[in-house]
């Protein structure tokens, strides 16, 4: 049986099956995209991203390495996937055509995009999208003509990062799973394990109580590995009285709603209690910022201001929260708007942001502690359930 009777026979007794909303969630969206279309003049979007074709039809696969992407027209949804992948695209995806090709001849991807773009004058594309090849690009510019194209990343981006009633229920579910997997890591601490340990345990309950595979895997350090950003547990052993950083986000219908917390293995210092303090401050300091109506900027500098006179001490991103929603490996970031300074967008009700407030001392310890939360009209509300203490594991 071929690829083509493949896709066939699933879609006979199992189409749709796995379609992660109902239909009219998926409509509605795709409702909105047209009208943004129309009003940007676009005859066509070429979509390449797994996390925007996932928001318009479902479709989901744990490969994401290879090659897909989504036509969106006025008038038709055609899905394009290797070989591979049309089992998950017939059992996940709402479109009106799925085409494939074979997994092994990349020459095969090019004429049925052509074909299906040829009388589109204005086709809009995310240049800036990971799942974008040169290759494709280029030789869909060299076929049908440069002139065509244009950059609309923002178009998708300024209605995904408002998040449906649908949506801000499968964040909720996350959350409930990120917690109790972070709960039941943190208490596992004691000196003498190791960082590994206290991932795997994690990774465990995550698992256990519903996360799908994930967009980025359990966060664990200890000591001075937490004044590095972005390394993660590497069989290091934890040592008495020093903190240990986590941070986790669980996966539900591909949504996250990630959270960090730190613990202590003794008794915190009172440099550590100050930095918790900051943090926390840092945090409220946002959430009544983060109100329809003011700007990204906006929050940023009050949260900076706060940051300012320990600028020295401490190294920080930058990055006062980022939008997250459905993603893919390798990363849970939604990558639709961030909190910082300059960033004019302005929030809106049902944005939601990760908060990811650490303060690293390089070469010598951080504190990481952050909530998921949602922007209401009163301000913003958390998702996830943040103590904001340092929790003190004990032997």
């Amino acid at each position: 049986m071929d690829y083509q009777h493949y896709r066939e026979a699933l879609a006979e007794t199992l189409a749709q099956s796995e379609l992660p909303f109902p239909a009219a969630e998926y409509q509605a969206r795709l409702g909105k995209i047209r009208q943004a279309m129309t009003a940007h003049g676009l005859d066509a979007l070429l979509l390449t991203d797994p996390a925007d074709i996932n928001y318009l039809t479902g479709y989901h696969t744990f490969e994401v390495s290879v090659h897909a992407c989504l036509v969106c027209t006025q008038e038709r949804l055609v899905l394009q996937v290797a070989s591979i992948e049309t089992g998950a695209a017939v059992v996940t995806a709402q479109v009106d055509e799925i085409i494939g090709y074979r997994w092994e001849n990349l020459d095969e991807i090019i004429a049925p995009l052509a074909d299906l773009l040829t009388h589109c004058q204005k086709i809009g594309i995310d240049g800036w999208s990971a799942g974008l090849r040169f290759g494709v690009i280029d030789a869909l510019l060299q076929t049908i003509g440069r002139e065509r194209f244009c950059e609309a990343g923002v178009l998708v981006d300024a209605i995904r990062i408002v998040k449906s009633p649908a949506e801000l229920e499968v964040l909720q579910e996350s959350a409930r799973i990120t917690a109790l997997g972070l709960e039941i890591a943190i208490q596992s601490i004691r000196p003498g394990m190791t960082d590994n340990d206290i991932a795997a345990a994690g990774a465990k309950a995550l698992l256990e109580n519903g996360s799908e595979f994930m967009s980025l895997q359990p966060i664990v350090t200890s000591g001075h590995r937490i004044g590095v950003i972005h390394v993660n547990h590497k069989r290091r052993v934890i040592q008495a009285n020093e903190p240990v950083f986590l941070e986790f986000g669980a996966a539900y219908q591909r949504y996250t709603a990630p959270m960090m917390r730190t613990a202590v293995t003794g008794v915190p210092s009172p440099a550590l209690s100050a930095t918790r303090d900051l943090c926390r401050s840092i945090f409220e300091t946002l959430c009544s910022a983060m109100r329809p109506g003011n700007t990204f900027d906006d929050a940023a500098k009050a949260a900076d201001a706060l940051l300012a006179p320990q600028r020295d001490q401490y190294f920080f991103s930058g990055v006062f929260g980022y939008a997250v929603g459905a993603q893919f490996p390798p990363s849970w970031v939604e990558g639709t708007g961030f909190i910082a300074k300059g960033q004019n967008r302005t929030f809106e009700t049902n944005m939601v942001f990760h908060l990811p407030l650490c303060l690293r001392v390089p070469g010598e310890w951080g504190v990481g502690i952050s909530d998921t939360v949602v922007v209401t009209k009163q301000g913003a509300k958390p998702l996830t359930n943040n103590d904001w203490q340092l929790f003190e594991a004990r032997s």
